[in-house]
C-alpha cells in the first residue's frame, strides 16, 4: 500500500541530500501520515483513515469530516473517500428534504 494521504492525495517526493562538500545523495520526503478515526455527523459513524497532519488540521478548520468532503475535489480523494463523499451528500440531501 502506498504512503498516500486518503484525503489530500499527498505522495512521497524525491530530492537530494546535500552535504557540506556538496555531495548529492538521493532521498525521499515522505508525508507525515497519521492513522486517525474521524466521525461523520451526517452518517453517524466513525471511519479510520490514513491522513497527513496537514489534512487533519484542514479537517478541523473546515468543521469536520463532512464539511471537508463537501469541498474536496474527487481527483484528490481515495476511492474509499469518494464513496464516503457520495454517502454524506445523500444523507444531507435526505435530511434537508425531511426537515422541509
Amino acid at each position: 500500500m502506498t504512503r498516500q494521504c486518503e484525503l489530500t492525495g499527498k505522495l512521497p517526493l524525491s530530492g537530494n541530500n546535500r552535504s557540506h562538500a556538496e555531495n548529492k545523495t538521493r532521498r525521499k520526503f515522505r508525508p507525515n501520515l497519521c492513522n486517525v478515526t474521524l466521525i461523520s455527523d451526517a452518517l453517524g459513524q466513525s471511519y479510520r483513515l490514513k491522513v497527513s497532519a496537514q489534512a487533519l488540521k484542514t479537517v478541523e478548520h473546515r468543521g469536520g469530516l463532512d464539511a471537508f468532503l463537501a469541498k474536496a475535489r474527487v481527483e484528490e480523494l481515495s476511492d474509499r473517500c469518494v464513496k464516503l463523499k457520495r454517502d454524506v451528500a445523500k444523507a444531507r440531501k435526505a435530511a434537508a428534504e425531511q426537515s422541509a
